[in-house]
């Protein structure tokens, strides 16, 4: 079913929205992100390389391959993250010792402590979005979320670290 949005035009005047959920995701999802840039741009870093170092600190030390699968990255602009973070001395990779073909990245020292500046200007970000929403409100949004990224096969970090990629 379709969501109604009732939003304010420039005007001053009241315009409805009836648009697809997924639709409303997909825009609420680039304002997100349009924010966090924003936010992170002083902290020195770009939403995509935050998502990475978030997934590594939360999944642990991990493959390029299973890191590549969670971000939803193809191999070569992975190694093109990977290689900004690990200038920046954020991230490190070394070769598996059970299969020297293979690169393990993990977050690094300054990585990790870097990430507690993101996530206070992330928390800045999420209060101001979500502002319209009650405390009550926001832990739905939070359960709803999740289930839907559950059903949606949206890797949890216990499965990024695995090999395995179906389609």
């Amino acid at each position: 079913m379709p969501a109604t949005i009732v939003e304010e035009t420039c005007s001053g005047a009241e315009q409805e929205l009836t648009q697809p959920a997924g639709f409303l995701l997909a825009q609420l999802g680039r304002a997100m992100t349009r924010r966090y840039r924003c936010a992170l741009s002083p902290i020195g870093l770009k939403p995509r390389e935050t998502h990475a170092l978030l997934r590594l600190r939360d999944g642990g030390a991990m493959s390029q391959q299973a890191l590549g699968v969670a971000l939803d990255i193809d191999a070569s602009n992975l190694v093109a993250l990977l290689n900004d973070l690990e200038s920046e001395s954020l991230i490190s990779r070394r070769r598996d010792p059970a299969d020297r073909r293979r690169h393990v990245v993990e977050v690094s020292k300054r990585g990790t402590k870097l990430l507690s500046e993101v996530e206070h200007a992330a928390a800045e970000v999420e209060d101001d979005f979500f502002d319209a929403l009650d405390d009550d409100e926001r832990v739905a949004l939070q359960g709803l979320l999740s289930r839907v990224a559950r059903s949606a096969d949206v890797p949890s970090p216990a499965e990024m670290a695995g090999e395995d990629s179906a389609c």
